[in-house]
């Protein structure tokens, strides 16, 4: 399989039904500062309607600070946003058109269920026969219809979520935004939320907004992953391109597990870039820059692109790159080994291998050959090095 070249200028696709759709919301050079403290810089992008998109990064990226100026809780700086033409960062939040889904689910505690979903309907003036109808369609749509007796103290943290969700949604918004809103949940009802709201979007079609930090959640839920770090959008693309073709060293850091390795450059030619660690071990990778030699890059190599127990025809292949390394240690996974593997000159790196066919019983303290497909391995320069 071809890897896209790392930092190939290409468009960010949008995956899925919502690829051809118009444009809903467009941020423009849009910056938020508190004092002398850039916190969002420069974010440019369109958000297509019906769209799943993720805003993605650690704690203090930007990522959250964007959504609350998108849902009108905090001001821009500079720039614009524009939802379906019309600028609306001017105007006030509840007159946005916009559904809002937060961490702690902001229930009212004193309503019953069939209360809290109507209030944002009192609130729009709709009619009370019209009121109930949405209310218990609300309740079906998260299979919940017979809780709408119940205050929400009487519910699970699931059940709530869903409540919070359904909610955002009842007055039919142009758009949603969900802020960690599955970050209270434990580890087995946050995978069954993560399908319930993949659910929901699929079947009603509604363009969504979506923060979280966690890196599986983006990459299982969305149609695009915009990676935040340090007020700036990394790089936004579809979850299999952020994977297979990381545009900087910090998305490749970032997104699912890398070894990055410190190097020199040795040559470079035709594509293909010869590389040299400050232990004195050799690899090589593709690159469609031209990097000067002696220029210090990071290479990034992914643990599951290495290969055990190479062939005799393998080894000879110019499209692969042979290495020998002694494994330290093998930590069984269940439907793979991680292994600790120390090659000489480079140092320890990490290699995941099947344990079908008996692969989880390598030993520790002996010397195996691997091997990778050098158009898989990327490179980084300096300049991407934070």
């Amino acid at each position: 399989m071809r890897s896209t070249p790392a930092f190939a200028s290409t468009p960010h696709p949008v995956s899925g039904s919502a690829a051809n759709a118009p444009v809903l919301v467009h941020f423009k050079n849009v910056c938020k500062a508190y004092g002398t403290e850039t916190v969002v810089n420069n974010v440019n992008v369109e958000i297509r309607k019906g769209e799943f998109l993720t805003l993605l990064g650690p704690s203090g990226s930007g990522k959250t600070t964007s959504l609350m100026m998108l849902a009108g809780f905090e001001s821009t700086s500079s720039g614009s946003i524009e939802m379906e033409g019309r600028r609306i960062d001017t105007v006030p939040a509840h007159k946005r058109d916009i559904g809002v889904v937060f961490q702690n689910y902001a229930l009212f505690p004193h309503m019953t269920i069939a209360e809290n979903l109507a209030f944002p309907l009192q609130v729009r003036k709709v009619p009370k026969a019209e009121i109930a109808t949405r209310v218990d369609a609300a309740l079906e749509m998260v299979h919940l219809g017979s809780k709408g007796q119940r205050r929400p103290a009487q519910l699970s943290g699931g059940q709530q979520q869903r409540i919070a969700l359904a909610r955002a949604m009842i007055f039919k918004p142009s758009l949603i935004v969900l802020d960690e809103p599955l970050g209270a949940l434990d580890k087995s009802l946050r995978e069954q939320m993560q399908l319930e709201l993949k659910r929901l979007h699929r079947e009603l079609g509604i363009t969504m907004v979506f923060v979280t930090h966690d890196q599986s959640e983006a990459l299982t839920m969305s149609d695009r992953v915009a990676v935040f770090d340090k007020g700036r959008i990394q790089q936004i693309d579809t979850p299999t391109m952020l994977y297979q073709a990381p545009k900087t060293r910090f998305v490749a850091g970032f997104i699912g597990e890398n070894n990055l390795i410190e190097c020199t450059v040795a040559s470079c030619q035709d594509g293909r870039v010869r590389l040299q660690t400050a232990g004195g071990g050799n690899l090589v990778a593709r690159s469609d820059q031209a990097l000067a030699v002696g220029s210090r890059v990071t290479f990034a190599l992914r643990p599951e692109q290495i290969e055990l127990d190479v062939s005799p025809s393998t080894a000879q292949d110019a499209r692969r790159h042979v290495m020998s390394g002694l494994v330290r240690d093998v930590i069984f996974l269940g439907d793979q080994s991680k292994l600790v593997v120390s090659f000489e000159g480079i140092g320890e790196v990490f290699v995941r291998v099947s344990t079908r066919f008996g692969m989880h019983e390598i030993s520790a303290g002996t010397t195996y050959t691997f091997s990778y497909w050098i158009e898989l391995a990327h490179v980084f320069p300096s300049t991407e090095i934070s």
